[in-house]
């Protein structure tokens, strides 16, 4: 559960970071240059990838607090 809402929280800062970019922008009337698509893109795939792969997470974190 913790690990899902972990990605769901940085799918969350991903689109509020790209939003914020785009309206950054708007306002000052420039165009968007590639680094700001850079962090909140990276940090929305590892959030799907994270969400798809979370039970496996969320299993091998258990097994290490076991040990």
């Amino acid at each position: 559960m913790l690990v899902r809402f972990i990605a769901i929280a940085l799918m969350g800062f991903g689109l509020i970071d790209l939003g914020l970019h785009w309206v950054e922008n708007f306002a000052h009337h420039t165009s968007l240059r590639a680094f700001d698509f850079a962090l909140p893109s990276i940090c929305f795939v590892l959030a799907i990838v994270v969400l798809i792969k979370a039970g496996s997470i969320a299993e091998w974190i258990s097994n290490r607090l076991d040990e």
